[in-house]
């Protein structure tokens, strides 16, 4: 029999908002345990929660960003369960009345064709903490750190059917979070999460089968691992003849394998009410029109502006406005430079290639943003040549050096005076007699060797044409 994957995904953003939801504490990453806490964020008794405006309007931007509807009306629920790394006891949430609904966001299906995968709410909640289990001492320590910071959950509808699928939509839906300034999406560092709800049914069947729920994945490696993983383990497990339970598995990456955590709840079993501390939240028709008019450019126009201004592959623009990061040097390089195509090209070639070589993400690129175009203009300057650029911009990427000054100090420049060329030639010429007369004797495959011992002689250092405009001229 053949069975058809069906992926629903819950994925969870923190905000780049400086403090926390509900209290002042600082967002940032990192930092000893349990120093980014308060009164508030650590659940004392008596403590009472703020709203952070930022918040909101950070969601109203992701709902516009994705097609979403904004409710104008809108509220905060609580969330009863109880982990240890959520001191409260209860989680402050959205059920009832969730701020975003209904968008959606498009991919690429698996014939290549454009797929719209429906989102049905976006909702603003609060993180937990973590627990940092400590094997020698066989224990598990708290740190409420990240109790508190701002996070959307944005609940897709069960319309994916692969891993590639999903990582598409995830890849598209990081690149709208990133643009609009809502996320750092740094998935190292957990601003990224995604939990993916599972079944599997065969093919042709409008019943959807029973699904699982892996928690807070937060790579696209191991998120296309753990769909692998999963839908393999139901089929298995249903065509042994046994049948699939309804439940929270925790995906182990090193080990491939996913496990159970415990039987799924369902909404009741959190015993949901309205947040008491919290008033309603009132959003105007002004507030989202200003918030329309200050997004910035997304992702899929952008694409298309690539196209059809700069006359760029799609395949490219693709790669290019996939990352906000790649799409900022792109821009100042092309227009630093003046040739769009050529700043995509050396982008999409050599900074890529250094990228995965050294396992760096956009994001942490440290060179001038400047220097890619410089070292562009250098090579059309004909100042260096571009196999040159390429060691150069080694550097550059590496070291941070100015391109200019790095030519300069160590003589990669261009030997671009005549006579020097000529004389580095003649010496060149005359240790080479006889493939100069095979040459004049009219073995054209002769030239071709005489350029290349002319410019290694010249160390590669002087323009290729004009080596070989010399070299037929002294062979005439």
């Amino acid at each position: 029999m053949q069975y058809e994957t069906v992926i629903g995904l819950e994925v969870h953003t923190e905000l780049a908002t400086q403090s926390k939801i509900f209290c002042a504490c600082t967002t940032k990453f990192g930092g000893a345990a349990n120093t980014h806490v308060c009164p508030v964020c650590s659940g004392m008794p008596g403590s009472l929660p703020v709203l952070n405006r930022a918040v909101v309007e950070y969601a109203i931007r992701t709902g516009l960003a994705t097609h979403c509807a904004i409710t104008r009306s809108t509220k905060f629920d609580r969330k009863n369960y109880f982990y240890p790394d959520l001191p409260k006891a209860y989680q402050i949430s959205q059920l009832y009345q969730p701020i975003c609904t209904d968008g959606w966001i498009s991919i690429t299906g698996a014939e290549g064709e454009a797929k719209r995968i429906n989102i049905r709410e976006i909702h603003m909640e609060e993180d937990a903490g973590k627990l940092v289990h400590d094997p020698w001492e066989d224990a598990s320590l708290a740190d409420f750190n990240r109790c508190g910071v701002p996070l959307l959950e944005i609940v897709s509808q069960p319309e994916l059917r692969s891993a590639s699928e999903a990582i598409d939509y995830i890849e598209r839906l990081k690149a709208i979070l990133e643009y609009t300034g809502v996320s750092d999406c740094k998935m190292q560092e957990g601003s990224l999460r995604a939990d993916v709800n599972l079944s599997v049914r065969p093919v042709g069947s409008p019943v959807l089968g029973t699904r699982t729920e892996m928690k807070n994945i937060n790579s696209l490696r191991a998120i296309a691992r753990a769909i692998a993983a999963e839908t393999a383990r139901q089929i298995e497990l249903i065509e042994d003849g046994g049948r699939v339970v309804q439940e929270t598995r925790r995906w182990d990456d090193d080990a491939g394998e996913s496990h159970a955590m415990r039987s799924k709840e369902d909404a009741q079993d959190y015993k949901y009410f309205p947040e008491p501390d919290l008033p309603p939240i009132e959003i105007s028709e002004a507030q989202i029109e200003k918030i329309r008019a200050a997004l910035p450019e997304l992702p899929d126009d952008k694409k298309r502006r690539y196209i059809e201004a700069f006359g760029l592959p799609e395949y490219d623009t693709g790669i290019l406005t996939g990352s906000i990061h790649l799409v900022r040097l792109f821009e100042r390089t092309a227009q630093f430079c003046g040739d769009p195509k050529e700043a995509a090209n050396w982008i999409l070639g050599e900074v890529l290639r250094l990228l995965q070589q050294t396992q760096t993400l956009p994001e942490d690129m440290q060179f001038d943003p400047d220097a890619l175009g410089k070292l562009i203009l250098l090579v059309k300057q004909n100042t260096i040549n571009r196999g040159t650029a390429k060691k150069v911009f080694a550097e550059v990427f590496q070291h941070n050096v100015e391109p200019e000054s790095y030519v300069k100090a160590n003589n990669l420049a261009l030997v671009t005076d005549d006579g020097a060329i000529r004389e580095t030639l003649r010496q060149m010429l005359a240790a080479n007699e006889k493939s100069a007369a095979e040459y004049r004797a009219g073995k054209e495959q002769a030239l071709q060797y005489l350029i290349g011992q002319g410019m290694r002689a010249l160390r590669g250092q002087a323009p290729a044409q004009e080596v070989t405009r010399i070299l037929k001229e002294m062979l005439a």
